[in-house]
């Protein structure tokens, strides 16, 4: 064999002597891994959640009788103000019926005028005619009694005397008893009397009938969903018109009951319409829910906005940003660093010495994409995150560290 050709086998077997020894050194080092490094950082906590426009409160329209609609004065999206006739139905028949109330009432007043200036005036003279005549019989009834004592007369003549006498006093009675019932106390007057108050009575019901007949804005407001058209013949109960009443802008919504004990009156928001994702408005909490949702497991949160943007519109979707907590210097990693987040037992993948570990972590409060890390790491401790795949503790690998962006900032 030629000395050349020995010596091009000889480098042949040195390079895959050196091959088989590189991959032999990497196989003892391990695959690389990307690790994220726990750093020291500014952050701000948020609460996220999505929710609804509010509108300062629904008002329903609707008739309380069975009606044909006659008129329709507003379209959706129109802007009404308080005591705008917004839907007329068919008021004929309670039209009617207020003029046959008035009529009533004026009957009953006549009658009580005829009581309390006519007849108690006939009474009264009545009665002093009654007054009169009983006078006279008794005089007479006294002088024919000392006459028969005298023996100028016969008894017959006393005793018809006595039955005149006894007959104007029934009729004195009489009398005064027709008085007294005329006069402002007596039965009659207060028959009279109730008669025109039960008329005046049928009256208001007859006019409070018609005035259901028309629908009318009972504050300035926005009309949301018109549901009726003239000729309509609708129901009782039934919604015809949906309004949203002008006032404060508020916001609703609903985040996970986890985030309860960072919520607070007075805090500040950021709140964009899905519609407009880009314009951003300012908004604070002014309402956190007593209570929990036992079906979903969500408080109810209400935000109001002061200065509400012009497209802004009831039951449009919105997403809320609320600041509930800033930390000028704490330790974070990327939430994907730290499994089971939000188990009692959170931990992580640490790479010491190249070898990979678990370790449990004690987590804090959350930023935008991290979260705080109270215990259980140090600044820079190189941490595999959940996007490497499975790993199992005890691994020799290479970490190789992942270019992070600035977590937590304003």
């Amino acid at each position: 064999m030629s000395r050349p050709r020995q010596l091009w086998r000889f480098l042949a077997a040195a390079l895959l002597l050196v091959a088989i020894a590189a991959f032999a050194f990497q196989r003892m080092r391990g695959p690389q891994v990307p690790v994220l490094l726990a750093a020291r950082k500014p952050l701000v906590h948020r609460v996220v959640a999505t929710g609804k426009v509010l509108p300062p409160a629904r008002i329903h329209l609707g008739s309380t009788t069975i009606a044909r609609v006659v008129l329709v004065n507003a379209s959706e999206g129109d802007r009404v103000k308080a005591g705008d006739v917004l839907i007329q139905v068919d008021d004929a028949e309670a039209k009617a019926q207020v003029a046959q109330a008035r009529a009533a009432v004026a009957q009953a007043q006549a009658k009580l005028r005829l009581v309390g200036q006519l007849t108690s005036r006939l009474a009264a003279e009545s009665m002093n005619q009654a007054s009169t005549n009983l006078e006279q019989a008794e005089r007479q009834f006294k002088r024919l009694e000392a006459l028969l004592a005298s023996g100028a007369i016969p008894q017959e003549q006393l005793d018809d005397a006595r039955r005149s006498y006894d007959n104007a006093k029934s009729q004195h009675q009489s009398a005064i008893a027709q008085a007294k019932s005329t006069g402002p106390s007596g039965s009659e007057f207060l028959a009279v009397s109730a008669a025109v108050t039960q008329a005046q009575a049928s009256l208001a019901g007859a006019l409070a009938r018609l005035d259901q007949t028309r629908m009318v804005a009972p504050a300035n407001a926005i009309v949301l969903s018109r549901s009726a058209e003239p000729g309509d013949i609708v129901q009782p109960g039934k919604v015809l018109m949906v309004l949203a009443r002008e006032g404060e802008t508020q916001l609703v919504v609903t985040p996970d009951e986890k985030n309860l004990p960072f919520l607070n009156i007075g805090q500040a928001a950021l709140a964009s319409a899905d519609a407009f994702p880009d314009q951003r408005f300012d908004a604070a909490v002014s309402y956190v829910a007593p209570a929990i949702d036992p079906d979903r497991g969500t408080v109810e949160v209400k935000l109001k906005v002061d200065k509400p943007p012009a497209y802004l519109r009831a039951d449009m979707t919105v997403s809320v940003d609320v600041e509930v907590g800033r930390r000028p210097d704490v330790l974070v990693l990327p939430i994907e660093a730290v499994r089971d987040p939000t188990s009692d037992h959170p931990y992580v993948l640490f790479v010491e010495g190249g070898l990979v570990s678990k370790r449990g972590v004690k987590a804090g409060i959350r930023g935008e994409g991290v979260i705080e890390i109270v215990g259980g790491l140090q600044a820079g401790d190189a941490v595999i995150p959940a996007s490497a795949g499975p790993i199992a503790p005890g691994t020799r690998v290479r970490p190789k560290p992942v270019q992070q962006e600035s977590p937590g900032a304003v």
